[in-house]
């Protein structure tokens, strides 16, 4: 699968850290987080997934399935520290790129694999996160655990 292609509407969304990804989305026009941020481009391309915080992404085996292998529109989960709580999300896009929305850029920014690995708020990989149920499934029940 080739690199993804982010639409516009994405490209111009200003960072908000009060944009809680537990909120009922009603656009961007207050900006958002980097959760809220990698969801709705999630939905953007056919992929269901709930309002839920860092830590409930990492447990959640309904909407996701941790994989040890990246793919375009896998969710990457980065922290300070091996631990899910309040991991900074960002979107895989192939060819070793992926694109997050953070306080120090401000808008959403595609950065090389290797430059997360500089800072030290996203120096851990703790893991990545498949989507795996498209918009309109219902009662599917993936399977759990670990795989490509």
């Amino acid at each position: 699968m080739e690199e993804i292609e982010i639409p516009a509407v994405f490209l111009n969304v200003r960072y908000n850290g009060a944009a809680h990804p537990l909120a009922a989305f009603d656009g961007f026009s207050r900006g958002a987080n980097c959760q809220r941020f990698v969801f709705e481009l999630l939905r953007h391309f056919g992929y269901e997934i709930v309002r839920m915080r860092s830590s409930e992404l990492w447990e959640d085996r309904v909407y996701t399935r941790s994989v040890s292998r990246k793919r375009p529109l896998d969710i990457l989960m980065f922290n300070r520290k091996n631990d899910a709580w309040g991991a900074h999300l960002a979107l895989f896009l192939g060819g070793g790129r992926a694109i997050h929305l953070c306080k120090a850029v401000g808008r959403p920014a595609t950065w090389e694999l290797s430059d997360f690995a500089r800072i030290e708020a996203y120096k851990v990989l703790l893991g990545i996160k498949r989507p795996i149920r498209k918009l309109g499934q219902s009662g599917v029940q993936p399977a759990a655990g670990r795989s490509d």
